[in-house]
């Protein structure tokens, strides 16, 4: 499978994340066991309004990669989710929402809540 371009885009693709329920409580386990250096990086960081809490800028990366949400994991593969830098690969069509979001990553869950 071709993979996005990740690398120097900074996470402009990484906000507003809407997250359900069951990602909440994976996210909140992975903060919760995350090394304390490592969150206060984190949490420390300056970003553009809207940018997920977990996106690492100084790394160029999700800091919370293995646990990241759904809508993460689809982004720049389906339609509607489409990568500016190879928006070619965005073919599949979007699935039925199947749990609703309990909020979005930056304005209903900050850092404050982890």
């Amino acid at each position: 499978m071709d993979t996005l371009p990740c690398k120097g885009c900074r996470g402009l693709c990484c906000g507003p994340v809407p997250i359900t329920g069951k990602e909440l409580t994976k996210i909140k386990r992975k903060v919760k066991n995350m090394p304390k250096k490592l969150r206060s990086n984190l949490e420390n960081q300056t970003r553009l309004l809207g940018t997920c809490i977990f996106y690492d800028l100084d790394n160029d990366k999700c800091g919370i990669h293995d646990v990241r949400p759904e809508i993460c994991r689809m982004f720049g593969y389906y339609e509607q989710l489409a990568c500016f830098r190879k928006p070619e690969l965005a073919t599949k069509p979007l699935p039925a929402i199947i749990e609703d979001p309990v909020g979005i990553l930056s304005v209903d869950f900050t850092w404050d809540y982890f």
